[in-house]
């Protein structure tokens, strides 16, 4: 196998992973990020009341938990693609896909009960792989679309793989 191929196909998630893990520290902790979220929904709304305040930080801490993982799960998805030769299902990649993100966010839930300004929720797996959920169905839409593409398009005389 390529080792230059391996590194193109799977340094991204590895980076991502990292990222991941860098959002479960005390750095993005809700005590962080409320020092940079709360002082600009002040600015588009300097009325707007305390629990107003709290409920749109947490809602925009879960959007990124859901971000985050519908990433991870098109990163994941690409690079499986892109260094198997698809003798399976897609559907049994999908599956396995969303599966390797549900472990990542256990895994990152576990890790956040060692870090004093964090803790591990239930809720956040589940939006985590609701996340994931999201990132493999945009995936099948952009795989749907390029079928199409290629059922339309001439045949390549080039000898070129699709990827």
């Amino acid at each position: 196998m390529n080792f230059k191929r391996l590194l193109k196909n799977w340094l991204p998630v590895f980076i991502w992973l990292a990222v991941i893990f860098l959002g479960s520290t005390d750095l993005m902790s809700a005590e962080h990020t409320s020092r940079f979220i709360v002082p600009f929904l002040r600015w588009l709304n300097p009325d707007i009341s305390l629990e107003t305040l709290a409920s749109i930080h947490s809602i925009i801490r879960k959007c990124a938990h859901l971000g985050e993982y519908a990433v991870l799960a098109l990163l994941l998805l690409r690079a499986a693609i892109l260094m198997t030769n698809l003798k399976r299902s897609l559907a049994i990649l999908y599956v396995r896909v969303w599966v390797a993100c549900l472990f990542v966010a256990t895994m990152d839930e576990f890790h956040q009960t060692f870090v004093a300004s964090r803790g591990a929720l239930a809720t956040d797996i589940m939006i985590d792989g609701g996340g994931a959920i999201l990132g493999l169905l945009i995936g099948a839409i952009f795989e749907m679309a390029r079928s199409i593409k290629l059922e339309r398009a001439p045949p390549d005389q080039s000898g070129q793989s699709r990827f």
